[in-house]
């Protein structure tokens, strides 16, 4: 189910602008590696795809937003955003209906192309967490380890009330 209101800023680039609202930051926000150079486009986009990540990497890059996990995420999004200009391209060129077998008016495949590949690559991206808006969403996961009562007294500052060896009281 979709959240009401606007999309959360990722945590860097509320950082980058000063943090303009002033509410506390996500301290659990999951921190991949950032990327250490704009990495190089994926073989197997074709050249609408290699021009959107391009420019893409470029934007995502100095912001420090740009992880190693938002690879994936970035070839996935401009291979969708590749399909979406093609069925566009093609939808402007045809028109968006078309004369079937008996001759009544349908609506052309490329119109659904052009949907899907919208909607789906927004449902991908924000159910893994993988664009950095969503990534606010997600909570580091930890190890339900087994705790020791003895070390919480301990790290709050409690003593056992044990004498030190030759320490008189």
């Amino acid at each position: 189910m979709a959240r009401p209101g606007p999309k959360p800023q990722p945590t860097a680039k509320k950082k980058l602008h000063g943090n303009p609202g002033r509410r506390p930051l996500p301290e659990n926000e999951p921190e991949p590696r950032v990327e250490t150079e704009i990495p190089e486009a994926p073989d197997f986009l074709d050249e609408l795809g290699r021009n959107e990540w391009d420019r893409m990497a470029s934007e995502l890059y100095p912001t420090g937003v740009m992880t190693v996990v938002d690879r994936t995420a970035l070839e996935a999004y401009c291979s969708e955003y590749s399909k979406w200009v093609f069925a566009t391209i093609k939808i402007q060129e045809d028109g968006m209906t078309l004369k079937s077998p008996s001759g009544f008016p349908m609506q052309t495949p490329y119109l659904q192309i052009a949907n899907k590949s919208q909607a789906e690559m927004r449902k991908w991206l924000c159910e893994l967490g993988c664009t950095p808006s969503s990534r606010t969403r997600v909570s580091r996961v930890t190890k339900d380890e087994k705790k020791d009562p003895l070390k919480e007294f301990q790290d709050k500052g409690g003593r056992l009330g044990l004498v030190k060896k030759g320490g008189g009281k």
